[in-house]
């Protein structure tokens, strides 16, 4: 009983220790007896004791990894700083295990020599308007190099290009002129603009005035000719209310009477009354014509 015990302990020591879950995202590289043997997924395996060991645990997430800055040189001699971010995923854990000896320090070697070599293409204006470029070609040289170490290099970014500090100052410098160029363009603009906009509103204001003074004037002069009309008018209804009437002699020598009186009352300075009250309608009407002449 006692030798049935000690086997139980003996074997929980063995087979539970050899037990091994692999989570999610993960794989283990197993060896037997010194070589590679399998590689385990996620789920529940088991290890041969004393033979096979766990070689290498690979995470298969996305990895991203910030390089220190690399002094790089220009077409055109300039030198200056660039640090790099890789993202990678590793697809192939036995490569990635036995393809190169420590990985990352694989990478971010390759990285330099690769961003150092595309840059010297490169003249400083080109390189700092060019980062798209530059991402796309350092992934597609990354990538085809790691692939032999089961590393798959998904993307590539220049994080900071830092030129000397008098090419900052001078580039400074030359954005500030172009900013305050833009400036001086757009203030004249705006000036130009206003200019154009005061000048037609005056433009406007005089037609509308000489519209409205037009206007006055057609009606002043309808005004004048309605009233002259109207005037007219009276004077022939009155002449025909008159004849309407049947007037006699002695109304006729009245209405003479009025007519001297009007044509005396400050224009004349002697009035000449005939004999004969009879024809004094007649002189009336011929002296109101010579004052009309006169007129």
């Amino acid at each position: 009983m006692d030798i049935l015990v000690i086997l139980l302990i003996l074997v929980g020591f063995i087979i539970i220790p050899n037990v091994k879950v692999v989570p999610q995202a993960k794989s283990y590289v197993i060896e037997r007896i010194g070589s590679y043997h399998k590689t385990w997924e996620n789920g529940l395996h088991f290890k041969m004791p004393f033979i096979d060991r766990i070689s290498n645990r690979v995470i298969l997430k996305e990895i991203v990894k910030d390089f220190a800055p690399q002094p790089v040189i220009t077409k055109d001699n300039v030198t200056m700083q660039i640090d790099t971010v890789v993202y990678f995923q590793i697809t192939d854990a036995k490569l990635y295990t036995y393809g190169v000896e420590n990985p990352i320090n694989a990478i971010e070697n390759l990285t330099a020599t690769t961003l150092r070599n595309i840059i010297g293409e490169l003249e400083l204006d080109q390189t700092l308007t060019s980062r798209d470029i530059i991402n796309s070609k350092m992934r597609s040289i990354l990538d085809e190099a790691t692939d032999p170490w089961g590393i798959k290099i998904t993307r590539v970014e220049l994080k900071n290009i830092l030129p000397p500090r008098e090419i900052q100052e001078a580039m400074e410098k030359q954005m500030r002129a172009e900013r305050e160029r833009r400036e001086a363009i757009l203030r004249a603009e705006g000036e130009k603009r206003s200019s154009i906009l005061i000048a037609e509103g005056e433009k406007e204001s005089a037609i509308l005035r000489a519209e409205a003074h037009r206007e006055s004037q057609i009606r002043t002069a309808e005004g004048e000719a309605e009233a002259l009309l109207k005037v007219k008018q009276a004077e022939a209804d009155s002449i025909r209310l008159i004849k309407e009437a049947g007037a006699d002699q002695a109304v006729l020598i009245l209405k003479s009477l009025e007519a001297l009186k009007d044509i005396a009352n400050g224009q004349a300075t002697k009035i000449i009354v005939p004999s004969d009250l009879q024809n004094l309608a007649t002189l009336g009407t011929t002296i109101s014509e010579m004052f009309n002449e006169k007129k």
